[in-house]
């Protein structure tokens, strides 16, 4: 492998600028990292490409700028000694070779100048240390001293240096490892995982922002699941959202079993992630059972019930976020919302009635179909009678649902009486009353008493009006 070329894959323009300009600079310059890995994986175009080379790389850059077509900006970023620079819609850092050395209690490191391999014992997995040369004399040549290239044909991730001293330097590598993991589909290798989980507590030093930019990545992989049972295998996921663990665990009383809610949970989140990219509907398949766990309860007549825990879950997901610094705006709001509603559509499949689904619609909004989306991930039965008549049961509530909502327009509700309307009818001042006048036209159209019309609210309101004894 020392001796492969790969000419065709840096023959783009960028690299012969970069290598032009590490000549006239008379440094070392190489491709390294995920833009190699990628590459021979096959995973697409890149968009942001990683050079080192043995000297400066804030001049490097400089030179490369001053030698594009484009003349691109340059950012500096002097306290990490690294420079940036964009080209057709690719962001290129340029950085030092180094050498890095570290504390028990930070996982920034000192740094020091080096050589590439200083840099590339330095990087985190064996798929991260491929290197491409740049250099006239060996351009396109693959640097690969840990033997990376077998690690992708064996899809292994494993640390090039010994990974308690890996994972221990930089803690927020163990979330790496597993992040890679999921996203690529790897096995992590033996002694790198019980590394992770020697090292688990360790990741206490790593801000909740690192940890949950990788969580996020996790959450976004084609089967996520994958992420989450390493994380729990290796004791991270305690640490993290110790709201799943909860969930962990069959109990029985006098005979009587609940399922398993955390893979259950799991498998929640890879059936919907079949059907949706949204983050945040995919955390609230992740968080949708959590309520379970403090609302459990055995009764001897009944057996094990749940009572309440949509509500339940719905109100923890705000010390989640906040906890785990993830924003406290409308997406927080949008999954307290699914984890809330997620069991009406499961109770309206029973017996599909008009006035159901028009409130169904109007306390979901144009969220309707992410709710429905999350019901039907929800449904993980291996009895596959009950599985097909579940999914023809959600059928028939999507299609009463287009009915409704065409006949009564009650998503985005707004009442076809207005309070100025009422007290100018009943001559009234603000008061109570017309708030119970309005919630009454509501309930009537909700529950199908009236239709969504102007006519009938007016006169449905003149006599709730005469019921309260307001005179005209």
């Amino acid at each position: 492998m020392q001796h492969q070329y790969y000419k065709e894959v840096i023959s783009t323009p960028i690299f012969n600028y970069i290598s032009k300009a590490s000549s006239e600079l008379n440094v070392k310059s190489y491709v390294i990292g995920g833009f190699v890995r990628d590459y021979l994986l096959k995973r697409g175009t890149a968009k942001d490409i990683d050079i080192v080379t043995v000297g400066s790389g804030i001049e490097l850059a400089k030179k490369v700028a001053e030698i594009l077509p484009n003349k691109p900006k340059v950012q500096i970023f002097k306290t990490y000694g690294t420079a940036m620079l964009r080209f057709q819609d690719v962001e290129i850092e340029f950085v030092g070779a180094r050498k890095e050395s570290y504390t028990e209690e930070s996982r920034n490191p000192e740094v020091s100048e080096g050589t590439l391999v200083d840099d590339q014992n330095r990087r985190d997995f064996t798929i991260n240390s491929l290197a491409l040369s740049l250099n006239k004399e060996n351009f396109g040549l693959l640097l690969d001293p840990f033997n990376g290239v077998e690690d992708l044909k064996l899809n292994i991730i494993r640390t090039p240096l010994d990974p308690d001293i890996t994972y221990s330097d930089d803690p927020l590598r163990m979330m790496r490892a597993i992040r890679f993991a999921s996203q690529l589909g790897f096995v992590i290798e033996e002694k790198s995982l019980s590394a992770i989980s020697k090292n688990a507590t360790r990741l206490n030093i790593i801000t909740k922002e690192r940890i949950v930019d990788e969580l996020q990545k996790i959450m976004k992989s084609k089967k996520p699941s994958t992420g989450f049972l390493l994380l729990e295998k290796t004791n991270l996921l305690s640490l993290i959202l110790p709201e799943l663990i909860a969930l962990k665990g069959v109990e029985e009383v006098e005979g009587q079993k609940h399922k398993d809610n955390f893979y259950h949970t799991l498998e929640v989140l890879d059936n919907i992630s079949v059907n949706t990219e949204n983050v945040w509907l995919r955390w609230a398949a992740l968080l949708h059972d959590i309520g379970k766990a403090p609302t459990k309860k055995f009764h001897k007549n009944i057996g094990w019930t749940f009572h309440a825990h949509e509500f339940v879950g719905s109100k923890m997901v705000f010390k989640l976020f906040k906890r785990l610094k993830l924003p406290l705006n409308n997406k927080m709001k949008f999954v307290q919302k699914m984890i809330l509603l997620s069991a009406r559509p499961i109770v309206l499949a029973t017996e599909v009635t008009d006035s159901a689904v028009r409130r169904l619609i109007f306390d979901t909004g144009d969220d309707i179909e992410s709710l429905m989306t999350l019901c039907e991930a929800d449904i993980t039965t291996k009895n596959p009678t009950k599985f097909k008549r579940y999914h023809k049961n959600f059928e028939l509530v999507r299609e009463k649902i287009k009915e409704v909502e065409a006949r009564d327009q009650v998503r985005d509700f707004q009442p076809p009486i207005s309070g100025e309307l009422i007290m100018k009818t009943f001559n009234l001042k603000p008061c109570r009353e017309i708030g119970q006048i309005k919630e009454a036209i509501k309930e009537a159209i909700l529950e199908g008493v009236i239709p969504n019309e102007f006519d009938a609210s007016y006169q449905f309101m003149l006599e709730k009006g005469k019921s309260l004894g307001l005179s005209l």
